[in-house]
């Protein structure tokens, strides 16, 4: 039996459409899944003192406040390391911060697992469609005026 030019495109095609779409899928489960969770908003600032807002996950550990940057190359990694005083909005009420970017494996494997604790499959997901080369930063109070 001989199959048409068209039937042999077709089948390629819509098995890519499904596969893209049960991507697209899992995508925006795992977004809203994310965003059920505690999502936290990171004010920086570029050095013509442009505040510049990123939302992202925080954790707690060793009385510190912990984001995580997914990818060395964001823009706010650099104006943070730049200009470490941040401001972050947790629960309504915003703070001001030390930033200081921490990257020992050690600390990028303990903040890693509470991210990964407190976000489950939503962490794991960014992780792969996302990061590469997280870095870990501690927020510590600024007390300076």
């Amino acid at each position: 039996m001989r199959r048409s030019r068209r039937s042999v495109v077709r089948g390629p095609l819509l098995a890519a459409g499904t596969g893209l779409a049960l991507f697209a899928a899992l995508a925006v489960t795992m977004y809203v899944a994310g965003e059920q969770t505690e999502v936290a908003v990171l004010r920086t600032y570029d050095a013509g003192g442009t505040p510049h807002d990123t939302k992202l996950w925080v954790v707690d550990d060793g009385g510190s406040a912990w984001v995580r940057v997914a990818r060395p190359e964001r823009r706010w990694l650099a104006r943070l390391e730049a200009i470490p005083r941040v401001e972050l909005t947790r629960h309504g009420v915003t703070r001001r911060y030390r930033a200081t970017p921490v990257r020992d494996a050690a600390t990028r494997a303990r903040i890693d697992q509470l991210m990964a604790e407190k976000y489950g499959r939503a962490d794991w997901w960014y992780g792969v469609v996302v990061r590469s080369q997280p870095t870990p930063v501690r927020l510590d109070p600024d007390t300076a005026p």
